[in-house]
C-alpha cells in the first residue's frame, strides 16, 4: 500500500503578485470523483489549480488524522468527496465519511481550526463540470477565509 504524503500535498502553491492563494488537499473517491477531476481536466474545465488530490479507494478510508495532519502540516483546507450517497463501489463507505466529517467538524476548533476548512462534497464519475464548480467554490470560499493563523493553532 502507498503512504500518503500528506504533509507534501499541503505545500502551498506560491502565490501570485495578487495575493493569498489556498492550498487545499482533496481526498476524492477513485470511482467516482476521481473520474469526474478526470473529466473536468481533460474537458479543459477552468479550475483552481491550487488543489491537490489524494486518491483514495472510497472516503470511507480517510483516517481522521491525515485530515488534521494536512490542516497542521501547512493546507488551508481539506475537501473530501466521493460517489452520491447510496452509488459507493463498498456499500456504505460514504455514510463511514460523512459520520467522521461531522465528528472532525466538531474535533477541529479544539486545534484552532475554523470548521469551515473542512468540506465533504458528492461527485459522480459523470460530473466533471459539477467536480470543477466544487472547488472553484470551496477555494473562493477558504480565500475569503484567509490563511490559517499559526499562532493560533493548538495540539492537543
Amino acid at each position: 500500500m502507498q503512504e500518503l504524503n500528506v504533509a507534501e500535498a499541503a505545500q502551498p502553491t506560491p502565490a501570485p503578485e495578487s495575493g493569498f492563494e489556498p492550498a487545499i488537499v482533496a481526498f476524492v473517491c477513485n470511482w467516482c470523483t476521481y473520474t469526474a477531476a478526470d473529466l473536468a481536466g481533460t474537458a479543459r474545465m477552468t479550475q483552481t489549480p491550487n488543489v491537490r488530490l489524494i486518491r483514495m479507494m472510497c472516503t470511507g478510508m480517510v483516517d481522521p488524522k491525515y485530515v488534521i495532519k494536512a490542516l497542521l502540516d501547512g493546507a488551508d483546507a481539506v475537501l473530501i468527496s466521493g460517489c452520491h450517497p447510496g452509488d459507493c463501489h463498498y456499500i456504505n463507505g460514504n455514510y463511514k465519511a460523512r459520520r467522521r466529517v461531522k465528528l472532525l467538524g466538531e474535533i477541529l476548533p479544539r486545534f484552532g481550526i475554523d470548521s469551515r476548512r473542512l468540506k465533504l462534497t458528492w461527485v459522480g464519475a459523470s460530473e466533471g463540470n459539477e467536480f470543477a464548480a466544487t472547488v472553484n467554490r470551496f477555494a473562493a470560499e477558504i480565500k475569503e477565509l484567509g490563511p490559517i493563523d499559526t499562532r493560533r493553532l493548538r495540539l492537543l
